[in-house]
């Protein structure tokens, strides 16, 4: 029997979580994995359940980003080819190692994250071009590679990372970083990720119709306000969910 009252926290969870997460460029699980386990899945179910829904949020995003012609196909090949190897390797990992040490040292570095953003008043909002030459793009596939390894086998916040690196190393603006991470890292570093965990362990496919059309409708209304109110806004967000996204973690092993 369909519980209707736990249906619709899910959907509220992801569509809450989901849009905060398009808008900022990541942060997805700061909500969404805590309240799975709250509602009784063990870690691993959660994990996959929350992996899979997520597919959505890069599809609601990219509903929206495809038409602002904000990313560019090879460097979307570069982020594909460099990133989902690592996430299928981070992936098979994951379920066989401890993971509170990793948390809690993703967590002191997303919150320096979002610290860097904040004092850096410039950072991201003007498109500055840099590291365009075979050296450039190599030293920023690896960079890649790495974050697909902790966007496989790490629960929430890597997709802030990945928007920051394509700040910081190839000189995109926020609106930019955000498109490519919420089309490539979204639908696809995390369609790979999705797929090789529900190889692995269980899923709650019951609660995933919730949760994949909250993700939808989030990806695309966090995408909307993204393009109209633009860096400014963006950076904003992105400070205040790295934040709480590190502090999450941290907390998350005690």
């Amino acid at each position: 029997m369909i519980d209707i009252a736990e249906h619709a926290l899910l959907l509220v969870v992801a569509l809450i979580s989901n849009m905060v997460s398009a808008m900022a460029g990541g942060g997805a699980g700061l909500l969404q994995l805590p309240a799975l386990i709250f509602l009784g899945l063990p870690f691993s179910m959660a994990l996959a359940t929350h992996k899979i829904a997520t597919v959505a949020l890069g599809a609601g995003a990219t509903l929206k980003h495809a038409r602002e012609h904000n990313t560019r196909l090879p460097f979307a090949l570069l982020m594909l080819g460099a990133g989902i190897p690592g996430v299928i390797i981070g992936a098979n990992i994951i379920l066989s190692i401890p993971e509170n040490m990793a948390k809690i040292a993703l967590g002191i570095l997303t919150i320096g994250l979002g610290t860097y953003s904040f004092f850096k008043k410039q950072l991201g909002q003007n498109y500055l071009p840099r590291h365009r030459n075979l050296k450039g793009y190599l030293a920023g596939g690896l960079g890649l590679f790495v974050l697909g390894f902790f966007n496989g086998s790490l629960t929430s916040g890597t997709g802030l990372f990945v928007t920051m690196w394509l700040i910081a190393w190839f000189g995109y603006d926020y609106k930019r970083a955000t498109a490519y991470t919420m089309i490539l890292v979204g639908l696809f570093w995390n369609g790979t990720g999705a797929l090789t965990l529900a190889l692995l362990t269980p899923v709650r496919w019951e609660w995933l119709p919730m949760l994949l059309l909250g993700s939808l409708l989030g990806g695309y209304g966090g995408a909307h306000i993204a393009v109209k109110y633009g860096n400014p806004l963006i950076k904003r967000v992105f400070e205040a969910v790295t934040i709480m996204v590190g502090l999450s973690l941290i907390a998350s092993t005690q």
